[in-house]
């Protein structure tokens, strides 16, 4: 009996972790859309993208209640515990990621209304390393890798700096051409929402951590300051208008 009981246990919570992963698809593909209709200026893909938040949202309530169920069902302990307080913080996380990649597409539909200040160039880079982040994030919680978790939350400096870069150079150009305030505001805005979508990538890795070692590691500094370097390459010009 008590062995039944363990193996309807090891498949409730292998269901979930497929649910979560799910979930975890669908926030990919709208913070890719995102970009997408804000570099090609497709209003009718930023729309579909707002539109589709639904799902995630759907997703991020039902999955919450299943972790509720099995905690109230199971009465887990160890590993188990952890797993299911686990999927619970990263579906918050990701349903968030799903609320920035909306505010992207809100930001790029107006963007659309005024001519583009240049091709972007630093917001595609900066959205490239979020989603590295968040695929590792969610690679690391599948397979329960804590040093891929790690590389994670050591990348997060990439897309900060990054952040801060176009969030300078935008200002000056902002002094330089009153003209340009409206849409570079916008911009800084897309900069920090792909900020805080590598910062809630940086929570899931944390939580893999926590996962696979029982130890919590929030607000304390990554092992390595070096990695943020590796998910991309430095170069190109930032998303700026030219004198």
């Amino acid at each position: 009996m008590e062995r039944d009981m363990t193996k309807q246990l090891e498949k409730d919570l292998e269901n979930l972790k497929s649910r979560v992963l799910t979930m975890g698809s669908l926030v990919e593909d709208a913070i890719q859309k995102s970009i997408k209709a804000l570099v090609e200026r497709d209003n009718a893909l930023a729309i579909s993208v707002i539109d589709g938040d639904r799902k995630v949202n759907t997703l991020d309530v039902e999955i919450e209640d299943e972790c509720i169920r099995l905690l109230a069902l199971w009465q887990p302990s160890g590993s188990n515990l952890r797993f299911l307080t686990t999927a619970i913080k990263i579906i918050t996380d990701l349903e968030r990621m799903g609320d920035l990649a909306v505010d992207i597409c809100e930001r790029a539909v107006e963007l659309n209304e005024e001519p583009p200040l240049k091709p972007y160039i630093d917001i595609p880079r900066m959205a490239e390393a979020a989603e590295a982040m968040l695929k590792d994030s969610l690679d690391a919680f599948v397979a329960k890798d804590p040093e891929l978790a790690l590389r994670v939350c050591d990348n997060d400096d990439f897309v900060d700096n990054l952040n801060h870069q176009i969030f300078n150079e935008l200002l000056l150009y902002m002094i330089q051409d009153p003209k340009n305030i409206s849409r570079a505001v916008r911009i800084t805005y897309i900069a920090k929402y792909l900020e805080r979508i590598a910062d809630h990538a940086t929570n899931i890795a944390e939580m893999v951590v926590y996962l696979v070692k029982g130890k919590v590691i929030r607000h304390m500094e990554c092992p390595s300051e070096e990695a943020g370097r590796k998910i991309l390459p430095h170069g190109g010009g930032t998303d700026l208008p030219e004198k």
